[in-house]
Formats: C-alpha cells, structure tokens, sequence
C-alpha cells in the first residue's frame, strides 16, 4: 500500500509499516514543516494514503472542501503504550478497507468511515 505518514506518525509505526512491504513516505523525512495544504496535494498527487493524528486534516477536507481520493485516515488511540498504538494502527491499515475516497477514524475500538467531497480542481 502507498502512504504517506503525516509528521505526528512516530518513527517505530514507519519501520513497521516498511516492514511489512508498505510504500510509506514520511513527512518527517522529506517535507518537515511544510503546511497541511502541501501534506494532501502530495497525497493526492502521488496517491497515497494520508495517516495523521492531526484532527485538522478532516477540517481542512471537508471545510475547505478538498478532495482526497486517495483517502485521509486519522488515529485518535488512548493505548495504554506505544506498542499498543502501533498494533492497533497495523490492524487498522491492512484490515481490508476501502480507503480510497474517504475520511476514516481509528479508535481503540472502531473505525468510523466516511465519503470524502469529490474531486474538484486545486488543492
């Protein structure tokens, strides 16, 4: 799978999803700092999957009206460790999901899946 992993995404979630044969770029690593407008078009334009923790990523779609075909996933986890999280996150990612297209929110118990607006010109 092709993602890209917001700067909020920790280091040893990375390595994992690596590990496992995902694709992953991270914004740590090649556009620290840049502005959430830029984080989306590059999803968009590479067409991956955006992970955040950042909440504004979901404003920024649907306030703005953004599209994101290639799909927004926000964790929101309360594990008891980190370890836990990236567990939870792995599950979450390669469980079989339509990501394309939609904002999605992972908790510790469930994940709560939505449309995103369709595809307009500019990010």
């Amino acid at each position: 799978m092709r993602l890209l992993a917001n700067e909020n995404v920790s280091g040893h979630v990375i390595e994992a999803l690596r590990g496992r044969g995902h694709d992953v770029l991270s914004v740590k690593e090649c556009m620290r700092g840049e502005p959430d407008r830029a984080v989306l078009k590059r999803a968009r334009r590479e067409r991956r999957l955006l992970l955040t923790h950042d909440k504004d990523f979901g404003e920024l779609a649907f306030g703005s009206h953004l599209p994101a075909e290639c799909g927004i996933v926000l964790f929101r986890l309360t594990g008891p460790d980190p370890q836990s999280d990236t567990r939870r996150i792995l599950e979450a990612i390669e469980g079989g999901q339509e990501w394309a297209g939609h904002f999605a929110v992972v908790t510790d118990e469930q994940i709560r899946i939505r449309p995103l607006p369709q595809t307009r010109s500019g990010v």
